[in-house]
């Protein structure tokens, strides 16, 4: 089924009046390729449509860049679409507006991407509108060669470690694999060559041997009475081949799974069932059986795998599946969750707060678990697409482009000091979104955040009212104590520095700091000092309170540990 198919079948309904206004609104608008414009719109949604999506998320590709490439108002749109198929189309505008730059910062790269995935899916609310914003990628991959050489290697660069990722983790084996292979050219132009140059005549040579084994298996399993939908063969990607190749010496005769056969059999019992006939027929090579059915990989794939000894003395992979294992395996929970509202319905329990230590993936396959097995509104599946994993947390942007985590709450003065010190300290204004907002604003995900300084200015104490991060907390009180010495012309004493004399011995240390900790004092820093020709060490302590009594108390208690000979203190 395409679009047109539908608008054909329905002349008059949602996606046919999308088609029409998309088509009007882009008239006249070219693509790098020289193509109409609308030629993009028309091909995001009749992937949507491809995967089963519902009638609104297809007009939200039909829709999604009009409000940013045409001159239709949001108001325009929503008077005759509704609202949430708006809040589908911004929410793709909104992620349009990110941007993977790979710039430096003082988190790891690891990190930082980890941060740009886990806000676009804060910002999306909805899965939906990362579907349309996974189809718009898909899209715009297959035609990156119009685009100049340093936009083709950042995109695609975007597309391998954050699009092709979030595919995978939401199950989209076969649309993770294709973002893989299109990305491949662009980031490893020399590899793809010879690739090229040395793999289609070996995947030739497997194909042909399989198909020799074709009806072999066939009538084994029929022998055994295990019916079976289709028998096909899946030829390893390129990009995963590459990276498989380097743990073998580049030695394709090593990579088993080269070309693997696939069946697809009517239930779970026929998969293994096929299973045995397939180590009947072949000995299977040990190590290699996989049981993705028992225990399914964490993004919900399932199948069971096997490598064999087929004739020849050659290895061959098989995989073996039901058909909505591989239905739910080629496109995720999208497929899982749209099959199962359209076939029965679906049911409205109320979201359980999952631990947070498990990841969203394993929140998104519970839930698909719950709802499998209910049986009321329908709704609900739909209902269940909306992402609050990360209440919270917020995600912002430097005018870089790096992505921020950041706690609720927090305001531009916790970001300038996520930043850098001296920008915290110097900051005196700020614009969100382009606009001069106040220093206690609460900032939002999605929020691109600038901040203004001002050379040997020092924060406010009022500032300790209002911000959200220990670390900007911290900052501005020392800070703060600084800017106190540089007017009163003397310092003020923050911290203490406790220097004991002791006998060394096995667990003094953790003894110490144990009875400063149930003080209730802080320990900002601590030293061992071994001085040469001296059997007693020194140990320095510098504690965050400046209260004599607290540090007579804790001096006293100090003095009762075994091999602890002198202390003296100073305020600094």
């Amino acid at each position: 089924m395409t679009v047109k198919e539908i608008i054909k079948k329905d002349p008059e309904g949602l996606i046919a009046q999308a088609y029409k206004l998309s088509q009007k609104a882009h008239a006249g608008q070219k693509r790098k390729t020289g193509e109409p414009f609308f030629i993009h719109p028309l091909a995001v949604a009749d992937i949507l449509v491809s995967w089963n999506m519902d009638e609104e998320t297809v007009v939200a590709g039909l829709l999604h860049d009009i409000i940013e490439d045409t001159k239709t108002s949001k108001e325009e749109l929503t008077k005759q679409f509704g609202k949430e198929i708006i809040f589908l189309v911004d929410g793709v505008s909104k992620l349009g507006k990110i941007k993977y730059q790979g710039v430096a910062s003082n988190i790891s790269a690891h990190a930082k991407v980890e941060n740009l995935r886990k806000m676009i899916l804060a910002l999306s609310e909805d899965l939906r509108v990362i579907f349309v914003k996974l189809a718009d990628r898909l899209h715009n991959m297959k035609t990156l060669a119009a685009l100049p050489a340093i936009k083709q290697k950042r995109i695609a660069l975007e597309t391998e470690e954050i699009y092709a990722t979030l595919a995978y983790r939401l199950g989209m084996q076969n649309l993770s694999g294709e973002l893989h292979d299109l990305s491949f050219p662009f980031l490893y132009p020399k590899e793809n060559e010879w690739l090229l140059n040395h793999i289609p005549e070996k995947y030739e040579a497997r194909k042909e041997y399989l198909e020799k084994l074709l009806p072999k298996i066939k009538s084994s399993l029929q022998k055994h009475e295990i019916e079976w939908d289709s028998m096909d063969f899946r030829a390893k990607r390129y990009s995963s081949l590459y990276h498989k190749l380097l743990r073998h010496d580049m030695d394709v005769d090593k990579i088993y799974d080269l070309v693997a056969m696939r069946i697809i059999v009517k239930s779970v019992s026929d998969c293994y069932a096929a299973l045995g006939v397939i180590h009947e027929l072949f000995p299977p090579l040990p190590g290699r059986i996989k049981d993705y059915i028992a225990m399914p990989k964490p993004n919900g794939y399932r199948s069971l795998h096997t490598t064999v000894i087929a004739e020849s003395n050659k290895f061959v992979e098989f995989q073996i599946r039901t058909e909505e294992m591989h239905r739910d395996n080629e496109n995720g929970i999208a497929a899982h969750w749209l099959y199962e509202q359209k076939k029965k319905g679906g049911g409205n329990p109320k979201k359980e707060e999952l631990s947070k230590e498990l990841s969203w993936v394993e929140q998104l396959r519970n839930w698909q678990e719950k709802y499998e097995n209910s049986t009321t509104d329908p709704e609900a599946f739909l209902h269940a697409m909306k992402i609050d994993f990360f209440k919270d947390r917020i995600f912002v942007i430097t005018p870089k482009g790096e992505v921020l985590d950041l706690p609720v709450g927090s305001t531009p003065v916790d970001f300038a000091y996520h930043i850098h010190t001296t920008i915290g300290n110097t900051c005196v204004g700020a614009k969100v979104n382009g606009s001069f907002v106040s220093l206690d604003h609460e900032l939002r995900s999605g929020d691109i955040v600038e901040i203004l300084i001002q050379k040997n200015k020092l924060p406010s104490e009022d500032w300790l009212k209002f911000v959200k991060t220990d670390g900007a907390r911290d900052k501005i009180r020392v800070a703060i104590s600084q800017k106190k010495t540089s007017l009163t012309g003397r310092r003020i004493a923050t911290n203490t520095d406790l220097k004991l004399i002791v006998q060394d011995r096995f667990g003094l240390l953790k003894e110490v700091t144990d009875t400063v900790t149930r003080s209730h004092v802080n320990i900002r820093h601590i030293q061992t000092i071994h001085q040469a020709g001296n059997q007693f060490p020194v140990l320095k302590l510098q504690c965050q309170t400046t209260d004599k009594e607290k540090i007579s108390r804790l001096i006293l208690k100090l003095k009762k540990i075994k091999g602890v000979r002198e202390i003296t203190y100073t305020l600094t």
